[in-house]
């Protein structure tokens, strides 16, 4: 079969853009776990209780959300687990996508959450709103739009 350039059956095709996706995952995986285990440490430390509300609830949410993209990163492994040797690898590749795009979006959030907390903490509030409101542009950039560009000059 010959597509793109690339003399390869569906099964070759699927095989590889698993292994792609798996490569991804693993980048991705990291920095989540690092920044996961950062937020469920801060409780422990003396400067916790110094917390208002405020930052109590974006603290939370981002525990949550980073939980969150943890486990949409981990979703592709384990589909592949409950469907292996089933002659589904298109059908895992294609949900392994799709989960790790959201992965993407919500580990975005993380970081502009995570970004938004320190800055509020160590300089201000109006200074962590507008710090992180230009992280999440900046990542909207780079990991939306780019992409995007590239997409359609080809």
């Amino acid at each position: 079969m010959e597509t793109d350039g690339r003399s390869e059956s569906p099964a070759e095709r699927a095989d590889r853009n698993w292994n792609e996706l798996l490569q991804e995952l693993r980048v991705m995986q990291t920095g989540v776990q690092i920044l996961t285990g950062f937020l469920l440490t801060l409780p422990f430390q003396a400067r916790f209780a110094d917390l208002d509300s405020y930052q109590r609830i974006v603290y939370l949410v981002l525990v949550v959300t980073s939980v969150t993209a943890t486990a949409l990163i981990v979703a592709p492994v384990s589909v592949h687990r409950s469907l292996f040797r089933k002659q589904m690898k298109a059908h895992v590749v294609t949900l392994g996508d799709r989960l790790t795009r959201v992965a993407l979006g919500v580990l975005g959030l993380v970081i502009t959450g995570a970004t938004l907390l320190v800055f509020d903490v160590v300089v201000g509030r109006t200074e962590g709103i507008v710090v992180s409101s230009c992280v999440l542009v900046l990542l909207a950039v780079v990991w939306v739009v780019l992409p995007e560009v590239l997409r359609r000059r080809s």
